[in-house]
């Protein structure tokens, strides 16, 4: 097993062992014995829970990448790199709905995956050819953020075998990023940060941060 597959396995175990016991319940350790892992290795390469969540954000951004479109508009590349996204969340449903009703109550790991996130979203404006550079790059990435926060917001309520209030969701708040002139920055030549952040507000956000 190479360290890929170790590291998949084990963020498989946490996930499930947060669908049964919350995320609070969830420990590393046992995690990597419900798989049959080594604890040496699992130690060595997750120190804690938050590195779980970490990797996790790392194989979700991966999954979403992989494949990415370098044709169509921006707004069309957005749209299917953040579903390849939430499909990869979906393989994990349970365990991510239960982390995401911890996060109220846990601050210090709602920060640590907002700040995740944000990252995340560079790489995602970059994978639709919308650079992720500078003023404007960091201006980008927090609008795709509150995008990909809203789509989670409809994700976390949707129970349909296809996803499609969710991709509704998603289409609606890329929508309004592109009717926002200069707020994404879709349609226009990746390399021009907007000149200010947008006159228009970019969707609301949820009351918690959700997983990366």
């Amino acid at each position: 097993m190479d360290n890929a597959e170790f590291d998949a396995a084990l963020i498989a175990s946490a996930f499930a062992l947060a669908a049964e016991r919350g995320w609070s319940g969830v420990s590393v350790a046992q995690a990597a014995r419900d798989a049959g892992l080594p604890l040496a290795l699992a130690r060595r390469r997750f120190p804690g829970r938050c590195a779980v969540l970490l990797r996790f954000g790392s194989q979700a951004d991966q999954a979403a990448l992989t494949g990415a479109a370098d044709e169509g508009s921006h707004r069309d590349r957005l749209f299917d790199i953040l579903m390849r996204r939430i499909d990869f969340l979906q393989r994990h449903r349970p365990g991510v709905l239960a982390l995401m009703r911890t996060l109220p109550a846990d601050p210090a790991t709602a920060l640590t995956l907002a700040a995740a996130s944000l990252c995340s979203m560079g790489w995602m404006l970059e994978g639709a050819g919308i650079s992720s550079r500078g003023l404007g790059g960091r201006l980008r990435s927090k609008g795709l953020l509150a995008v990909w926060l809203w789509t989670l917001r409809a994700w976390q309520d949707d129970e349909s075998e296809d996803l499609a209030p969710t991709m509704a969701a998603l289409d609606q708040a890329l929508a309004r990023a592109d009717e926002a002139a200069g707020w994404l920055g879709l349609g226009r030549a990746p390399a021009e940060p907007p000149a200010s952040g947008g006159a228009t507000e970019p969707p609301p956000l949820p009351p918690a941060e959700p997983p990366a």
